[in-house]
């Protein structure tokens, strides 16, 4: 377990995220700015993308947050993702909007080190497929009263981890996948910052 090892080895006292990130990167950039410049003890030391046009990528750039680009086989099939997150001593891993499936040697090094939010009250409305507008559409399709966000521990299926918090928020009689979106992302980036640095905590403090 070289990623422990190193853990116990690291010699500044932060502790140290990790975002993955496929798209816009919204919640990359709010996470960022909560903690960082680091006015706590827990910081953002690298912003990960499996795409190359992700906007995430260049909201990390501006806040001089590193980033690391990588392809399908990088992520399952050779060690180069875990050799970056030695490299840059990550104590564990926030999905901020990031669509692969996490691969079993990942969690292993991570064990309860991997957080992902989802933009729906799980357990309904996850699984593979189910992301973005996708689940509002469905929400919405379906007549729901409420939705909401969902943050949970990452294991080896979709949206199936330990929930951490959820929230919610009402759907009224005229809200759109549109409408319903953007309550979400309200949500998020009201939410998702703080949770993190709790989480960040507890992990610390066991």
């Amino acid at each position: 377990m070289i990623i422990l090892f190193i853990r116990q080895l690291k010699t500044n006292p932060m502790f140290i995220l990790a975002l993955f990130a496929s798209g816009a990167g919204t919640n990359v950039e709010n996470i960022i700015n909560y903690f960082n410049p680091p006015t706590k003890n827990i910081t953002v030391g690298a912003v990960f993308a499996n795409n190359p046009h992700a906007g995430a990528i260049e909201r990390a750039q501006r806040a001089g947050i590193p980033v690391h680009i990588f392809n399908r086989n990088d992520f399952y099939h050779t060690g180069n993702v875990l050799e970056k997150l030695q490299e840059y001593r990550i104590d564990a891993i926030v999905l901020a909007g990031f669509l692969w499936l996490a691969p079993d040697r990942l969690i292993q090094l991570f064990p309860h080190r991997i957080l992902n939010i989802h933009p729906a009250l799980l357990p309904a409305y996850g699984g593979k497929g189910m992301y973005g507008m996708h689940v509002h559409r469905a929400v919405i399709a379906n007549r729901e009263r409420e939705s909401g966000i969902t943050i949970h521990e990452v294991n080896s299926e979709y949206d199936s981890g330990k929930i951490i918090f959820q929230t919610a928020c009402a759907i009224t009689p005229g809200d759109t996948p549109e409408t319903l979106a953007a309550k979400v992302r309200r949500l998020e980036y009201q939410h998702f910052p703080r949770v993190i640095e709790e989480w960040a905590n507890s992990l610390m403090d066991a």
